[in-house]
């Protein structure tokens, strides 16, 4: 069971938050979400993954103004269940949500 989690503040720019028990989750986050640069908001089931990208459930936007995405690779027990963007609202996001909040607003991460 793992989840990767990667987004920005709204002063702070693109971080991995969680890493999916990788030393370097990068390579992963690449495969996961070739392709889906310019995409909003999709979930991607596939036999290694589950790639997911939700805009925030809130609305918060960082310092230009753009609403934050929340990239998830997911795998394992963390993935089963992940078919629509409803389910990472549903399941993932209040996983991260608290974490999140307490983060969001800071001047660096």
């Amino acid at each position: 069971m793992t989840l990767m989690w990667a987004t920005r503040g709204q002063n702070w720019g693109f971080q991995f938050l969680e890493d999916g028990g990788e030393l370097d989750p990068l390579p992963t986050y690449k495969r996961a979400f070739a392709n889906k640069t310019d995409v909003a908001e999709f979930v991607g089931v596939g036999s290694e993954f589950t790639a997911a990208r939700i805009m925030d459930p809130l609305g918060r936007t960082d310092h230009a103004g753009r609403v934050i995405p929340h990239d998830f690779v997911l795998r394992g027990k963390m993935a089963e269940g992940i078919h629509s963007i409803e389910d990472v609202q549903e399941i993932i996001w209040p996983i991260v949500a608290e974490k999140y909040d307490e983060i969001w607003g800071r001047k660096s991460f």
